[in-house]
């Protein structure tokens, strides 16, 4: 267990320190007066508990002679590589590299995190040379940055395109602990769970610094290196530049939030003057519709559904712009509850058109948001009863079945069909199938609110069809 002193440690500085000591083993936070607040497990285990109060920690764990470190410390504030005589739990001096930094604020904040480094037992270091020589012959020219680092987490090779990522030379990064490059406590943990011994080869995308001071975003892969029996030399780590491409992401989330402000705007701009011309058209209908001829009133009557049109467009338009933007609310959804939701409000149309909806009797229930998913069917299903086409008995059927980790929702039509070039096509916003048999004209918008619906929840949508042939549109979401 970690080992830690009765004085109060800074509450910023000590989940820092258990950061590191994810990633090197041996660790300790020493206060501005010089004593020793916290020893990582490794340290403990090494070298025993905590000094007494008052002790001063280069006194308790180095050796007499190393002790002008202090106050070198104390005047940079640093200290990278130093050569020292760790005194173990036994007495024992064992040799080690120093490494040491103050964090916080000078003040009642102020402490310095240390790091030790141990130097390999010799037949341990001749296979890591080796290994090293043979890398680094390899991965000179690689195009991205490589780095290679011992047990410890230090870094002990690095190629040139490291250099020219960072800025630094590679004097300056050989010997120096990995984390000195990291700039957040989160990129300490998230390069420590790449670096863990176990499972395959992990990325993790981190903030570091450059020589300039600039912040870098790279992405890192980490492979171990270890021997036949599976003791661990050390890992190689390949970085790659995506500054660039976080850049752009950030832009497009912007944009994005301007287009969704936007979007909003115009929708309640043009709500304002649709509701005075339905209200308009409607007054006119009911206080003088006897004064107008048939031609007049064929005209106010395609003024009404031209602003209902336009209506039911601003409405589905709001709702695209608006799916995707927050995670899903999931639940487990029975979906036969909102099929039959759906069948009670669709009545009047399926009743007019004599078209049969065919429910599955004991679906699966579906992980999803149930408002969503009751805007996944009232697409799928209206769009069928527009397009389902001339039969004796027409039908729409619905099903839901389990395939492996998902669930898959299909609907079913016996109608005109649709031609394989325009499968994508219709998914599109403001994209139509064509006139709908039963004169309804749609928005457009309908199939783009589903697919970015299922891909909101980690699914896809698509439709196999056929002229003549009728069509089945395909809904895949995650199972929990």
């Amino acid at each position: 267990m970690e080992s830690r002193a009765v004085a109060s440690i800074p509450e910023s500085v000590l989940p820092v320190a258990r950061a590191l000591a994810q990633l090197h083993e041996l660790v300790a936070l020493v206060d501005r007066r010089g004593q020793a607040l916290w020893l990582s497990e490794g340290l403990t285990t090494l070298c025993g508990a905590l000094p007494a109060s008052g002790t001063n920690w280069l006194e308790a764990l180095v050796e007499p002679a190393t002790l002008g470190l202090a106050a070198r410390l104390s005047a940079t504030g640093r200290l990278s590589g130093e050569a020292v005589s760790l005194r173990t739990r036994g007495g024992r001096p064992l040799p080690a590299r120093l490494s040491a930094a103050r964090v916080g604020e000078r003040g009642s904040c102020e402490a310095t995190v240390v790091i030790f480094r141990i130097d390999d037992e010799a037949d341990l270091a001749d296979e890591f040379r080796q290994r090293l020589e043979a890398l680094s012959a390899i991965l000179e020219g690689a195009p991205d940055g490589v780095v290679v680092v011992d047990r410890s987490r230090f870094i002990t090779w690095a190629n040139s395109a490291m250099e020219r990522m960072t800025g630094y030379a590679m004097s300056e990064l050989v010997d120096q602990p990995l984390v000195l490059f990291l700039r957040a406590q989160d990129d300490l943990e998230r390069i420590a769970s790449a670096l863990r011994p176990v499972g395959p080869a992990v990325s993790e995308e981190l903030e570091v610094h450059r020589r300039d001071g600039q912040p870098l975003h790279v992405s890192v892969t980490a492979r171990l290196l270890t021997l036949a029996d599976g003791t661990e030399l050390g890992a190689v780590a390949y970085v790659r530049d995506i500054t660039e491409r976080r850049h752009i992401e950030s832009e497009l989330r912007r944009r994005a939030e301007e287009l969704q402000n936007w979007v909003n705007a115009v929708s309640h701009d043009l709500r304002s003057p649709l509701v005075a011309v339905l209200g308009f058209a409607r007054l006119l209908s009911e206080d003088y519709g006897d004064r107008l001829d048939e031609q007049g009133i064929r005209f106010l009557q395609r003024i009404e559904e031209a602003g209902r049109t336009m209506e039911s467009l601003v409405h589905d338009l709001l709702e695209f712009a608006r799916i995707g933007r927050s995670e899903p609310k999931r639940v487990h959804v029975d979906p036969r509850e909102v099929l039959l939701q759906l069948q009670a409000e669709l009545k009047p149309r399926l009743e007019q058109a004599q078209v049969e909806l065919r429910l599955p009797y004991e679906p699966p229930l579906i992980w999803c948001d149930r408002t969503q998913l009751y805007q996944v069917l009232s697409n799928l299903v209206g769009n069928a009863l527009d397009h389902a086409g001339p039969s004796e008995h027409p039908v729409v059927e619905v099903q839901v079945v389990t395939e492996e980790a998902r669930q898959h929702l299909t609907v079913r039509d016996w109608g005109r069909g649709i031609d394989p070039a325009e499968h994508e096509r219709i998914f599109e916003i403001f994209q139509t199938r064509g006139v709908p048999l039963n004169g309804r004209r749609g928005t457009g918008i309908g199939l783009a609110i589903v697919r970015k619906i299922a891909e909101a929840h980690g699914g896809a949508a698509w439709v196999e069809s056929h002229p003549g042939e009728g069509s089945v549109f395909h809904v895949t979401l995650p199972s929990a």
